[in-house]
């Protein structure tokens, strides 16, 4: 089973609050968030495979994102969480809409920061590099170029120094099989963007993030039921770039009733 961690809420909420971090990440990257929304909710922390604590798969299994996304429901399953929010953050994102198409009941309400609904031509070819590259260069440099090129400014030198340090802890052998999941990505996108969720899901996007904000901006037009709100001086990670306004704004949608 994946790592996880908990926090009990303060005020004895019943309502669970459940985060999941993006590639190459851990669930460290959602400290500012959890000392706040314990104050409301039961807090769940997940490292995914490979990451932080959680221990990669035997070697020769294939990740795909329908065993991931079963990874969480086991955790759910564990401690007999039959709903919760979810927060997520890139790859997290990602994951959390994949999770709506089989377990959308598990799901109350959805907080996307940094989210991910398509690739531009840039991105595509970041990964097609990632590819050609993977097997000759130590995975690192790898990531951290692709850090730069994502979070480049120098108020995204926080998110970028806290994901390096954590992808560190990675194994280049792990790195390569999360990798190979760029290969199912497009459909994968193609299908959540094409389909219309009722989950209520709010996007929390860097203005800066100007990879992935133009495909959200996009999405919100049609889908009834999400929102878009927009961070100034802020990048791909925006619950580290600006944590105190990202909480404000998660809290009062998911606290709001209508």
């Amino acid at each position: 089973m994946l790592y996880y961690s908990k926090f009990q809420s303060i005020n004895n909420s019943k309502k669970w609050i459940t985060f999941i971090h993006g590639a190459g990440g851990s669930s460290k990257i959602w400290r500012n968030q959890v000392h706040f929304f314990k104050n409301y909710f039961n807090v769940l922390l997940v490292d995914l495979r490979g990451h932080g604590k959680s221990v990669g798969s035997p070697e020769g299994t294939e990740y795909t994102f329908e065993n991931i996304v079963n990874d969480l429901v086991e955790v759910l399953d564990h401690n007999k969480i039959k709903r919760s929010h979810f927060v997520g953050i890139s790859l997290g994102s990602i994951l959390i809409q994949k999770m709506l198409f089989s377990h959308e009941n598990r799901i109350e309400k959805i907080g996307l920061g940094g989210a991910i609904l398509n690739l531009n031509f840039q991105s595509k070819i970041l990964m097609l590099l990632g590819k050609l590259t993977q097997s000759i260069l130590p995975f690192m440099w790898i990531y951290t170029f692709f850090a730069y090129v994502v979070m480049p400014y120098k108020n995204h030198r926080k998110s970028r120094a806290l994901f390096i340090m954590e992808a560190k802890k990675i194994s280049h052998n792990e790195f390569i099989r999360w990798y190979k999941l760029t290969n199912k990505l497009l459909p994968l996108l193609t299908k959540i963007r094409s389909y219309k969720f009722k989950t209520p899901t709010l996007y929390i996007m860097g203005k800066q993030d100007y990879m992935f904000l133009p495909f959200v901006k996009k999405v919100v037009k049609y889908h009834k039921s999400s929102k878009l709100v927009t961070l100034s001086k802020s990048g791909h990670v925006v619950n580290i770039d600006q944590p105190d306004i990202f909480n404000d704004k998660l809290l009062s949608f998911l606290l709001k009733t209508s």
